[in-house]
């Protein structure tokens, strides 16, 4: 479509970022013929802007510190009758929505409202929808450990770098009414979404390293390329180099996708 193809490191957790793990995501990138139109970013070297769209908030109310720990959290909600599931996403009660009762602040939180009810298209998984209040509540903006909580870092950099689409794993999907919620505080442009599937191993668990997933081999480049193309349903590919590749794959999708739009 005549646009540019970013790469941002989004290591806002540093304590967690293990050395090296950004030039060998960039290395394995590059082996794969898949060269970002500009150098790419480091969230980690970013946190003023991140600061200014917080103080934004600030300012405004939109914001307030928050002093619980996630232990508090949890019996807050047992105590609601609503306990904590395993691997769910803890839905905050608003404990410190409007005062800190002696506790000193940890975090910094976004006061949603009630009623927060998001909608969007997504352009493969059509019409999605998410009541933020209760489904998430007061999200944090800023951890209790000073990182920055990747959906305020994520809205802010897309906007600073002119995104005008987003396409990331449907792992992601949950974060995008928060995405939109925070842009239309901040003022900021309204995006299109399309969130693809995901590589799973044989339980249905998505490959990462946390589910002990081996590393990208990309010792074969074509190889490792047609691998990731059936997991997009991509048309068998019997290109000769990357850069061919590459070119095929875009062409189907291309094609799929505007064949779509016709529909």
């Amino acid at each position: 479509h005549g646009g540019g193809w970013l790469v941002r490191i989004e290591g806002v957790d540093g304590p967690r970022t293990a050395p090296g793990a950004a030039d060998e995501i960039v290395r394995q990138l590059h082996a794969l013929g898949l060269v970002p139109d500009e150098t790419p970013v480091h969230q980690s070297q970013r946190g003023a802007l991140y600061a200014a769209a917080l103080d934004a908030l600030r300012e405004r109310d939109l914001a307030y510190p928050c002093g619980c720990t996630r232990r508090e959290i949890e019996s807050e909600l047992a105590a609601l009758g609503q306990p904590a599931l395993q691997g769910a996403e803890l839905v905050y009660p608003g404990t410190c929505r409007n005062s800190l009762n002696g506790k000193p602040a940890r975090a910094w939180r976004l006061r949603c409202g009630e009623g927060m009810c998001i909608t969007w298209h997504d352009r493969r998984l059509g019409a999605q929808q998410q009541d933020v209040t209760h489904a998430v509540g007061d999200f944090v903006l800023q951890r209790a450990d000073g990182p920055w909580a990747y959906q305020l870092a994520v809205v802010v950099d897309d906007a600073e770098q002119g995104i005008t689409d987003i396409v990331r794993g449907e792992d992601l999907a949950d974060n995008t009414a928060r995405q939109i919620h925070l842009q239309r505080l901040l003022g900021l442009p309204a995006l299109r979404y399309l969130h693809t599937p995901l590589l799973r191993d044989v339980r249905g668990e998505k490959l990462s390293k946390t589910n002990g997933a081996a590393a990208l081999d990309v010792s074969q480049p074509l190889r490792a390329l047609n691998a990731a193309g059936a997991v997009l349903a991509l048309p068998a590919n019997d290109a000769q180099t990357t850069g061919v590749w590459l070119d095929n794959a875009t062409s189907f999708w291309r094609e799929r996708w505007a064949a779509r739009l016709r529909s």
